[in-house]
């Protein structure tokens, strides 16, 4: 007998709808599978099988993260294909860190109202996600919960498990004077700041985002909802080229905050600002919002979405590497003796 509750959906909550939406995403999980996976989707946990050949010491490294207030802009915009990828990235780019391979992903749907095609929408992204970090959705949940949030909102999160070598984490531990900071440009605002942004563009109604603006080329919707890139796959190849000493995804808190937490005590890094281009709409937040410069740099990852430390006699390597990978990238500084943090000069 098909389950069904006649008083729950009278309290909002249609389990038949959850089951159409199971149905809806099977697709989209589908294309994430890769070697290790064990389980389908429907069981009460995600199963996997990692292979452990030619690893010494297996380590697992977890993340979890969510989207944050960018999902405004989403139900704005009524563009639900994109948070998803915002969504890994989140929690794939920090397992990255440690030089470890994201395995497998789960994640969190909560809506106010289960409505199956835009549950399919998200977690279609959330795939997208997945196979650009080269994991597997094996599992996740799709919570209805009337009167927690609006009918036409939702709020997403997820969790990732990675496993490396333990001789090959990358650790501050490594970083000495002298070495060298290879940033990687970000696609944009990724998924970082953005009360701020919402509150300098008083983002409200989807019409200001729909609004062509000359310095970006396109709206401003189209600037803000760009998904946040994935450095799995880019790492993983520079790591089999050079030794990446450590490295630091550029999250909330920025350069200032997130840079130090690849550096040990002792080293600081010495950023210099002229050695990459600020992309435009970096430019407009801190016009538009009198923003000064201390702040645009201890929130936003003004163009440089993560950072890798390599010493200085595989600086050229490394960028040969980048370049004829296609992968935009700059110096972007160097280590040196001092308190732990950053120099911006």
């Amino acid at each position: 007998m098909e389950s069904f509750s006649e008083s729950y959906k009278a309290a909002g909550v249609d389990v038949t709808a959850g089951y159409q939406a199971v149905e809806l995403m099977k697709k989209h999980v589908a294309s994430t599978m890769i070697e290790g996976v064990v389980s389908d989707i429907g069981g009460f946990g995600g199963l996997f099988q990692p292979n452990l050949q030619g690893i010494k010491e297996p380590v697992l490294v977890s993340g979890t993260d969510g989207v944050g207030t960018k999902l405004k802009l989403a139900f704005l915009l009524d563009k639900h294909d994109t948070v998803g990828i915002d969504c890994v990235a989140m929690c794939v780019n920090d397992i990255i860190c440690s030089g470890a391979q994201p395995l497998f992903f789960l994640d969190y749907i909560a809506v106010g109202k289960n409505f199956p095609e835009k549950v399919a929408e998200i977690v279609a992204g959330v795939a997208n996600g997945c196979r650009q970090s080269g994991c597997a959705l094996i599992g996740g949940e799709t919570a209805e919960m009337p009167g927690m949030y609006a009918e036409d909102e939702y709020d997403l999160a997820g969790f990732s498990v990675g496993l490396v070598d333990k001789q090959s984490i990358f650790s501050p531990e490594n970083v000495v004077e002298g070495d060298v900071i290879i940033g990687l440009a970000s696609s944009g605002v990724h998924s970082n700041g953005f009360s701020l942004v919402r509150k300098i563009f008083q983002i409200e109604k989807k019409e200001i985002l729909q609004d062509f603006q000359e310095e970006l080329g396109m709206t401003l919707g189209e600037a803000l909802i760009e998904p946040t890139k994935i450095y799995v796959k880019t790492i993983l190849g520079l790591k089999e080229e050079v030794k990446i000493k450590a490295a630091s995804h550029i999250t909330g808190g920025g350069l200032y905050e997130n840079i130090p937490r690849a550096l040990p005590k002792g080293i600081k890094a010495v950023i210099n600002k002229q050695s990459w281009k600020i992309p435009a709409i970096f430019q407009l937040l801190q016009k538009k919002g009198n923003v000064p410069e201390r702040d645009m740099y201890n929130t936003f990852n003004m163009g440089i979405g993560m950072c890798v430390i390599v010493a200085d006699s595989e600086k050229e390597k490394a960028l040969t590497w980048l370049v004829k990978e296609g992968i935009e990238s700059y110096v972007i500084g160097r280590t040196a003796n001092g308190i732990k943090g950053i120099e911006l000069c």
